[in-house]
């Protein structure tokens, strides 16, 4: 008999903050990848930033809770993809088409990043969708 494939998944631990009828408000803490140096208190280059995600469903938490979010590892590449690799390709695409052409530099760089904007435009009118899509959960 076959074993059932597990799903990685990415997770944070976090702190309820709101229970709803139908969600539950968790804030995580993110941290750079400096982080964990252990020269992080002398450089000053430490970063951390505190998040809020909106959780849908139903989950037996409470205000102060300790909990721990958790995300399809696919769903985060998904996120990478649209976020970093899209914009990358649309702009090297860009250059490497506008540097063909008796073009200058300047100019052709200043195009490819331009051609961001039609990019970011349908990120935002997509955004619902989209949103629908990243799913975060609650580890039982």
């Amino acid at each position: 008999m076959e074993e059932p494939v597990k799903k990685n998944r990415i997770q944070h631990d976090g702190m309820v903050k709101e229970v709803g009828t139908d969600s539950v408000v968790v804030s995580i803490v993110s941290c750079a990848a400096c982080a964990g140096c252990k020269a992080r208190g002398f450089c000053g280059m430490t970063e951390s930033e505190e998040k809020t995600i909106d959780i849908r469903g139903r989950y037996n938490v409470s205000p102060g809770d300790k909990v721990t979010v958790q995300m399809e590892e696919s769903t985060g590449m998904k996120a990478v993809v649209l976020s970093y690799l899209v914009p990358v390709l649309i702009i090297m695409g860009g250059l490497f088409v506008l540097q063909s052409l008796p073009v200058n530099e300047l100019f052709a760089g200043l195009i490819s990043i331009a051609l961001l904007v039609p990019w970011f435009l349908i990120l935002y009118l997509s955004r619902k969708k989209i949103e629908r899509s990243f799913t975060f959960t609650l580890k039982t």
